[in-house]
C-alpha cells in the first residue's frame, strides 16, 4: 500500500490524544511492588547447543505473580568479566525460539538475553515455552482484549511486569554489567521495550523498532490489520464499551511510558506500515522524555521496517552507549 498516514512533516509534530490515567504511576508502582514480593529466583542452566563461539543458558525467573518465565542468555565464549547487556523482547505471537536464532548481539561482545512472552510462542519462529496461567473475561481471539474489562486483569500488565523482571534477572548474572543495559525489540517487542524504558529508570539506551502498543485510540480506528483490529472486532460485538476499553488500554499505552523515558533512544518506523501506523510510532517517539533521541524512517516499507538495515543502524548507534 502507498503512503496512507500523515505526511512526514506532520508526523514529526504529531501528538497522541490518548488520555493518561491520573493513577498511572501508582498503578505501575503497586504492580511492580507486588511482583517483587516474589523471589526473583533467576536460574541459569548451561545448554549444549553445538555452538562454539558462544555460551548459552536456559533461564527461568519469576515474573508477574511469581509465575515462571523462560529466556535465553547468550554470552561470548571468551567472556570472563562483566560485559554490556542487551535485553530483547520479541514480536507478537513469537517466543524465545531456539538459541541459534539469537547470535547477533553476542557476536558484538555483549551479553544477550531474550525473553519468552507468556502465552505466545506459537505463531512463528522456533516457538516458546512460557504459559500464562491467568484467566480472564471474554476476549476476541488473540491477546489484545484478554482481560480488557479492567487494567488489573489486562494481559499486558503481566507481560510488561515480566519484562521488567527479565531485566532484573539478566542483570543478576555475574557476567552482565548492569550499569550498561540496553533494551530493544521490534513490533510487540518494541512496545514492550518502550514500557520497560518508562519503568526501569537506569537503562543505558533503548531501541524500539516499528513499535506496537502505542497510541491505542488512533491505532484502533486507523488500521484494519491485526493485531490492532482485535480491539475493533471485540467492540463490534460488545457495543457501547469503547470508553471502558480505551480506559483499560490507557494504562498500557506506549505514549505514557514514553513520557517517562530516561534513556537515549533510537526508534524506527516505516511510512507504509499498516500494522503499526507511523503516526502511532511518532506519538511515542515525540513523547519520549529523554533529549537524546532519534528515529530512522523507511519511506517505502511496510511492517518489516528497516530489517537488516535497521540492525546495522543499531549496531553503529549503540557504540556510543555500551
Amino acid at each position: 500500500m502507498a503512503l496512507f498516514d500523515l505526511p512526514l512533516d506532520e508526523l514529526r509534530d504529531y501528538r497522541s490524544e490518548s488520555v493518561e490515567p491520573e493513577d498511572f504511576d501508582a498503578f505501575w508502582s503497586k504492580t511492580l511492588q507486588e511482583a517483587r514480593e516474589h523471589n526473583l529466583d533467576a536460574r541459569f542452566e548451561p545448554v549444549d547447543t553445538g555452538l562454539t563461539t558462544v555460551d548459552v543458558y536456559d533461564v527461568t525467573f519469576a515474573g508477574f505473580g511469581g509465575h515462571p518465565v523462560k529466556g535465553w542468555l547468550t554470552l561470548p565464549a571468551a567472556a570472563e568479566e562483566p560485559i554490556p547487556l542487551v535485553v530483547e523482547f520479541v514480536g507478537y505471537g513469537g517466543g524465545r525460539g531456539l538459541p541459534h536464532e539469537h547470535l547477533l548481539w553476542a557476536s558484538t561482545g555483549r551479553a544477550h538475553f531474550v525473553m519468552d512472552t507468556r502465552g505466545q510462542g506459537s505463531g512463528w519462529g522456533g516457538g516458546g515455552g512460557t504459559a500464562d496461567p491467568v484467566g480472564g473475561a471474554p476476549a476476541y481471539p488473540g491477546f489484545m482484549t484478554r482481560g480488557i474489562d479492567a487494567p488489573e486483569n489486562y494481559y499486558y500488565r503481566r507481560v510488561f511486569t515480566d519484562a521488567v523482571r527479565a531485566v532484573e534477572a539478566a542483570r543478576s548474572h555475574p557476567l552482565a554489567d548492569a550499569s550498561r543495559t540496553v533494551a530493544l525489540g521490534g513490533s510487540q517487542g518494541g512496545g514492550i521495550t518502550i514500557a520497560v524504558g518508562g519503568l526501569v529508570p537506569d537503562l543505558a539506551a533503548i531501541a524500539p523498532d516499528v513499535p506496537f502498543l502505542c497510541d491505542y485510540p488512533r491505532a484502533a480506528t486507523m488500521t484494519d490489520r491485526h493485531p490492532y483490529r482485535e480491539i475493533g472486532l471485540f467492540l463490534k460485538t460488545h457495543r457501547g464499551r469503547t470508553a471502558d476499553a480505551l480506559r483499560t488500554l490507557s494504562y498500557f499505552d506506549g505514549v505514557h511510558f514514553a513520557s517517562r523515558g530516561g534513556a537515549p533512544a533510537l526508534f524506527s518506523t516505516a511510512l507504509e506500515d499498516q500494522t503499526c501506523p507511523p503516526s502511532t510510532v511518532f506519538a511515542a517517539f515525540n513523547a519520549w522524555a529523554h533529549d537524546d533521541k532519534a528515529i530512522e524512517v523507511y519511506d517505502f516499507n511496510d511492517h518489516e521496517g528497516g530489517g537488516p538495515f535497521q540492525e546495522a543502524a543499531k549496531l553503529k548507534w549503540l557504540r556510543s552507549y555500551v
